[in-house]
């Protein structure tokens, strides 16, 4: 009997070890819509992708907008009709990107997420700047980048610690990733700082102009923070892959449904796609502004970002919950890097190009808010030891 006894407790005990850590069971992912070895057809190809995501029914707003836009319609269906037009094609950038990730692996593949999540961003920004929205522009930029660093990033975890009682992560690239955005935020400080050194009384009272100067250090910092960029990519894609090999495995279920070229011409055609509603969009601010009382600050700070970072936040919040933080924290915290070493600097040398006075001055509040998220962010990544997030224990 004793030693029936053990035996019982032995196999007990070995089960409660092989229990696996998971508290919730993972979601369910994305069904094969297309299994066969073959390549699908065209057909399949536009059901595959229609049938990608129930966000899709949106895809009715794009047309609409169009002609909403062409038959002169109030301001605020415009805006709001384009609005609701944008969300769909910025999850299925997202849903092309994925696609495409899973042959290309997980690095290049939230390299590829959040660029192309921020081409929407970068659209909507060109040609609010074009039009001469610099304050738009601006507040869009700091509200990107605040909205991926703790909303987008906050969810990952959470929704992360909904189903998994602890999550692996690759701690030097999340270091390294944090590492740039502290310096790419020392880099949009600057500027403010510039402004509250030399804005005496004195010079207050003189209606000195300052414009110059900040324009020629917005320039100077814009170029600097692009090749940081430059050099950044060449850390992770050529002198130090190693750091960020995949340690993950794909599982059978996730395969890529659509053909590498039927991916890239959906990127192509989507993107075309969002700067006609991005155009449309944009040009009906102005117009929603006087009539709502909305200030521009709000539009771009709040309601564009929205927009822009839709599909990272549904791309990213949807590999957390697989247990693969690593690329959740490649898309969020990556496409928060992005906008700042990448998309502002690049909106401020086009301005110069175009004659239009974009800089990266922020103000003051605006600047702190920018540094506490940064800094909250680091100190979220740099504390956590073991190569382990533990959410929700």
């Amino acid at each position: 009997m004793s030693s029936e006894s053990q035996r019982k407790s032995t196999n007990s005990s070995q089960n409660n070890t092989n229990i696996n850590t998971t508290l919730i069971p993972s979601p369910p992912s994305s069904p094969v819509l297309h299994s066969s070895s073959a390549p699908p057809t065209l057909f399949e190809s536009f059901k595959i992708i229609f049938l990608s995501s129930w966000i899709n029914v949106l895809l009715i707003f794009v047309p609409l907008g169009y002609i909403a836009f062409g038959l002169k319609w109030s301001n605020t269906s415009v805006f709001v009709i384009n609005f609701l037009a944008i969300i769909p094609l910025a999850k299925l950038l997202g849903f092309a990107t994925e696609d495409i990730s899973l042959r290309v692996g997980q690095t290049i593949g939230g390299l590829l997420n959040a660029t192309f999540g921020n081409a929407v961003e970068l659209i909507v920004s060109i040609i609010a700047l074009k039009e001469g929205q610099i304050r738009v522009v601006q507040a869009s930029i700091l509200g990107s980048i605040i909205s991926n660093l703790l909303l987008v990033l906050g969810m990952c975890f959470v929704a992360g610690g909904f189903y998994h009682k602890e999550q692996k992560f690759n701690m030097t690239a999340a270091q390294t990733s944090s590492s740039l955005m502290a310096l790419a935020c020392i880099g949009l400080i600057i500027p403010a700082a510039f402004i509250s050194s030399v804005e005496t009384p004195e010079i207050v009272q003189t209606g000195s102009d300052h414009t110059s100067e900040l324009l020629n250090l917005s320039h100077g910092t814009a170029i600097v923070l692009l090749i940081i960029y430059i050099l950044y990519l060449l850390f992770q894609l050529k002198t130090h892959t190693h750091l960020y090999q995949d340690e993950g495995v794909i599982e059978d279920d996730e395969q890529p449904q659509l053909t590498l070229i039927v991916s890239f011409l959906l990127l192509a055609a989507v993107t075309v796609a969002v700067a006609f509603s991005a155009e449309y969009l944009v040009g009906s601010i102005e117009g929603i502004v006087e009539t709502s009382g909305l200030s521009k600050t709000f539009v771009g700070l709040i309601l564009l970002p929205i927009v822009g970072n839709a599909a990272e936040h549904v791309t990213a919040v949807t590999v957390a919950m697989k247990n693969k933080m690593d690329l959740a924290i490649n898309v969020a915290a990556g496409s928060s890097m992005q906008i700042a070493l990448f998309v502002s600097p690049l909106l401020v040398i086009l301005g110069w190009i175009i004659g239009q006075q974009m800089t990266l001055f922020f103000r003051t509040f605006e600047t702190i808010v920018l540094f506490i998220s940064v800094l909250i962010t680091n100190y979220l990544i740099q504390v956590l030891n073991d190569f382990f997030l533990f959410t929700l224990y």
